[in-house]
């Protein structure tokens, strides 16, 4: 006999069991099981007082902060929305049926009142995590940045004076980028020295590849060789130069991880005389792209090679093709290099000028204090081992953020202002860790039914 779904609802759910509704090879189970979020409760006790309304659990704020980027929900709005259609979500937040779902602005509220820190403490333990379950080398790093865009539209940029944009900052309170770090030489004006982004202040206007200039952040990140968990992570605005912070995410990794690094890895934007020279100086291999292999100019086809001049060390002179000897004029304050040349009217006068300079000042030849560790760092960065390693790289760091864009939103910032596109940041990184984590965790018991 064929059988009639009856429509007509229960009036009471009493006898309803969400832990036999939830599969037992269901995600959120082993999330559970792995991830303690209640580290949370003691982290912002402080900042809740004795007496007044009781807020929600902090550690369900989290599970739904979590779950927003986890499932990359489009808002909390409407996650707050879905959060009583989902029987799964329920059970991992510990809601009944019949209870009350809290407004989205709770969310808001909460990081307001919390800060980055407790976001930031929330990332570095599910490194330690991974680090605790050997999924962790530490000894060889994979860095690299992406741009992302601000939540901002382009017609919320202002374009004034740069007196006035200095003012407005002032007003927003705007994160301002170090002039050492940032892309625009100290020679030029920064075009964000003329413009300000009313929307959010904190993000600046950068161009990516042959897209239109917007405001955008600049995250960038390390990832360890063994399994691809991210063991550092910084987001800073949009005109902070990749290659800057090299270093600052080699430190952090290490502190984070408790090991050291042997080996970084990294594309051309990273292969500055600068990283290199420091990467030797800490004992690190520079299996980083040469960023010096990319300026060769066709103006120099058929000319001597630097080679071809030879450094005498004892007089700290350079002897050229034509046998003169090159005096150092003076050490570069920022490259940290002498220039060595002859006079003129030598150089004007030397038959072997074709070859050797098309400027009518003559030759000048660049060589760096530490050239010794240059050169070494060069040689390693040439190397097969460093080739396969860049290689590696592309399933590794590329596909970590591929990753992160596809599943979690992101590559456009859901909040405004730095400290929260950090806070963004952070949880998207915890979140790919975890995935890498349950991948080896023991899976829960089937419930019984």
């Amino acid at each position: 006999m064929m059988g009639t779904q009856n429509e007509q609802g229960a009036l009471f759910t009493y006898r309803v069991n969400l832990d036999k509704r939830v599969r037992s090879d269901h995600p959120l189970r082993r999330v559970r099981e792995a991830i303690d979020f209640g580290f949370v409760r003691a982290e912002v006790a402080a900042l809740y007082g004795a007496n007044g309304n009781e807020s929600v659990d902090p550690a369900v704020i989290l599970k739904m902060m979590f779950l927003l980027f986890y499932e990359n929900v489009a808002s909390e709005r409407e996650l707050m929305r879905v959060i009583p259609e989902r029987l799964d979500y329920l059970w991992f937040l510990g809601y009944g049926l019949d209870e009350v779902i809290p407004d989205h602005s709770v969310l808001s509220k909460a990081r307001t009142r919390w800060g980055r820190d407790v976001f930031e403490k929330f990332f570095v333990r599910t490194v330690g995590q991974c680090v605790s379950a050997g999924l962790v080398d530490g000894t060889k790093l994979h860095i690299d940045s992406s741009l992302n865009e601000a939540h901002a539209a382009c017609s919320s940029v202002l374009t004034a004076a740069p007196s006035l944009i200095v003012a407005l900052k002032a007003a927003y309170q705007a994160t301002e980028s170090k002039l050492d770090d940032a892309t625009t030489p100290a020679a030029y004006e920064a075009v964000n020295d003329r413009v300000v982004c009313t929307t959010d202040p904190d993000a600046t206007v950068v161009r990516h590849g042959s897209q239109p200039p917007r405001p955008r952040y600049h995250h960038h990140r390390a990832v360890d060789d063994a399994r691809g968990v991210i063991t550092a992570v910084e987001t800073t605005t949009g005109s902070i130069a990749e290659n800057k912070r090299l270093l600052p995410l080699v430190q952090q990794h290490q502190t984070q991880t408790g090991q050291t690094v042997r080996t970084a890895v990294a594309d051309s934007k990273y292969g500055t005389n600068e990283n290199f020279v420091a990467c030797q100086q800490l004992g690190i291999r520079t299996h980083l792209g040469d960023a010096r292999a990319k300026h060769h100019h066709v103006r120099s086809a058929g000319i001597f090679p630097e080679s071809a001049f030879h450094y005498q060390a004892g007089t700290n002179t350079v002897r050229c093709p034509a046998g003169q000897t090159m005096r150092p004029r003076r050490l570069h304050p920022l490259k940290r290099t002498w220039e060595y040349s002859r006079p003129k009217a030598v150089c004007a006068a030397c038959p072997l000028k074709p070859q050797c300079t098309r400027a009518s000042l003559g030759r000048t030849i660049h060589r760096h204090e530490q050239q010794a560790l240059l050169d070494r760092a060069r040689q390693q960065a040439h190397s097969a081992a460093a080739r396969r390693d860049r290689q590696r790289r592309q399933h590794l760091a590329e596909v970590s953020f591929a990753d992160a864009a596809n599943h979690h939103g992101f590559k456009r910032a859901r909040w405004r202002r730095l400290w929260r596109v950090q806070i963004q940041d952070w949880l998207i990184a915890a979140i790919q860790n975890i995935k890498i984590l349950l991948k080896q965790w023991p899976a829960p018991a089937a419930t019984a039914h």
